[in-house]
């Protein structure tokens, strides 16, 4: 056992087997309360938004105004939960939990493929019903991926340049979570969560040949699986002219933009918008800010991405500030994800990129998504404790 003194942050160290493992000694100062704000405010907005642009569809639907404003509800309540004992718990437990959390993860995506077990929603066998509720197995291997990962570049960063101790056993796993959820299929949430341990990868040092090659393979890849779906293709065209099939795969794209264009500086007014009356389908999903552009304008637009470059800054700064490579590596991998999927969200709003059927962090409405966002965000407040 030996000691150093890093940034006056005393260091634990026992040799083992010739490899050093660090843990953090149990002194813990406030989370990062800037990022419980920018937390808060933005699930508060979320579920403003849940409720304004689902009341006309969960009424229709449902008899129900307040149909999936209630069940948001009781997940953010759950994952608020969540979030702060999490936040209590040392983010080191993750480690020793990260290799059976993501067997359980690949054992759900399996199951989710079975019928009878897997449910199906919009030609996607993607969820797996418990009770009144459903859950989405690609959503938690995102998390599991992720703790084993910042895991296994922790112990073995020293490898990183190489391919056979370095990139071949993560790349390996990785692309079986990949194409386990490909069978399902879904193409958004499997390649948030590519993107995701791609950077984590980068910022462990991979070598930039290695990543020029894994980015042709990749935009082979992408390109292959596009053209091996009609329905992907017929996404990408309607992105580049949604005007070509306007009743079909342009649809959303064309009524996503009509939302935003009325909207303006100031907006329509909150509960004012007219694209929720059946033009824009499920509007609390996917496209939910449409809808908060069309009623709040681009000042509400900007207050949104105002919250979420502060959520990514304090993300950020918890990563060079985590007390140990793991900590960081774990750090980089959930602010990641959430960037990614904020940028393709909005991208695909604004029409910037095709329809991916990815949600927005903390606004939009879903259970898995809502629950694990709010858990992870936890494992951020929990590491800011530690901080250097």
């Amino acid at each position: 056992m030996y000691f150093h003194h890093e940034n006056q942050a005393l260091i634990i160290c026992f040799n083992m087997g010739g490899r050093g493992e660090c843990t953090v000694p149990n002194k813990k100062t406030a989370p990062d309360l800037i990022m419980i704000m920018a937390t808060i405010s933005l699930l508060v907005v979320g579920l403003i938004m849940v409720y304004s642009a689902s009341a006309i569809w969960a009424n229709y639907k449902f008899g129900d105004s307040y149909f999936f404003l209630k069940r948001q509800l009781l997940f953010a309540g759950v994952g608020l939960i969540a979030m702060f004992v999490i936040m209590n718990l040392d983010y080191w437990v993750w480690k020793q939990w990260a290799k059976p959390i993501l067997i359980i993860c690949f054992v759900l995506l399996i199951a989710v493929l079975i019928p009878g077990i897997g449910m199906e929603r919009n030609g996607s066998r993607s969820w797996i019903g418990v009770g009144a509720f459903s859950i989405q197995p690609s959503e938690f291997m995102k998390i599991g991926m992720i703790a084993f990962l910042a895991k296994f570049l922790s112990t073995q960063q020293r490898y990183i340049t190489t391919v056979k101790k370095g990139l071949l056993p993560s790349l390996s796993l990785l692309f079986l979570a990949f194409g386990l959820i490909m069978l399902q299929p879904d193409l958004g949430t499997g390649t948030v969560m590519v993107g995701t341990c791609i950077i984590m990868i980068f910022v462990a040092g991979a070598r930039v040949a290695h990543f020029a090659f894994l980015g042709v393979l990749g935009i082979v890849g992408f390109v292959g699986l596009v053209i091996s779906a009609p329905y992907r293709m017929k996404r990408i065209t309607s992105f580049l002219d949604p005007w070509q099939d306007p009743m079909d795969s342009g649809f959303q794209i064309i009524q996503s933009l009509y939302a935003i264009g009325p909207g303006g500086l100031l907006g329509l007014g909150l509960g004012e918008s007219k694209q929720k009356y059946f033009y824009l389908p499920e509007p609390q999903t996917d496209f939910i800010f449409a809808i908060l552009a069309e009623e709040l304008g681009f000042i509400g637009g900007s207050f949104i991405l105002l919250l979420f470059s502060i959520l990514l800054w304090r993300g950020i700064k918890i990563a060079l500030s985590a007390p140990d490579l793991f900590g960081s590596f774990l750090a980089v991998g959930i602010i990641s994800m959430v960037a990614i999927q904020v940028m393709i969200n909005i991208g695909v709003v604004i029409g910037l990129m095709p329809v991916t059927g990815i949600t927005l962090p903390l606004l939009s409405y879903g259970g898995s998504s809502l629950t694990l966002m709010l858990m992870a965000i936890g494992v951020l407040l929990n590491i800011s404790r530690h901080a250097r």
